[in-house]
């Protein structure tokens, strides 16, 4: 038995996965049509603070905290109806939790390619 590398992982993910640009997030983001959703742990968004509006869930609670009976969807805070946007630090972790939950169900879900680093350079506000 060969145990596969994270990359491999990563790799296998981006094959079947939707990936965007910092840009087009930032447009459905201003038209209000996607939940965008940093699945960073909490201590990254304090060293580097986060983006404006976005919604933190980390990465080790996302399938929890997404699932369809749990709070944050019964609440109206995540609308499955919309484009789920995923980011992390770099995009490794959001690739692997868009395929993730593309096994749940969710159709309508992508990461951005460069993550958080990528948002930085582009029209979105970080808040520290």
């Amino acid at each position: 038995m060969s145990i596969k590398t994270a990359q491999t992982l990563v790799s296998e993910a981006m094959q079947e996965i939707k990936t965007i640009s910092a840009e087009e997030a930032y447009k459905i983001f201003e038209e209000n049509n996607c939940n965008l959703i940093d699945i960073r742990d909490t201590n990254e968004l304090e060293i580097t603070g986060a983006i404006e509006n976005s919604i933190n869930i980390p990465r080790g609670l996302l399938e929890f905290q997404l699932d369809p009976n749990g709070t944050l969807t019964q609440n109206g805070i995540i609308d499955p109806n919309k484009e789920t946007v995923l980011f992390c630090a770099a995009g490794g972790r959001s690739a692997l939790a868009t395929k993730a939950l593309q096994e749940m169900g969710y159709k309508k879900v992508c990461h951005i390619a460069g993550g958080f680093s990528a948002l930085q350079n582009s029209k979105f506000k970080v808040k520290k």
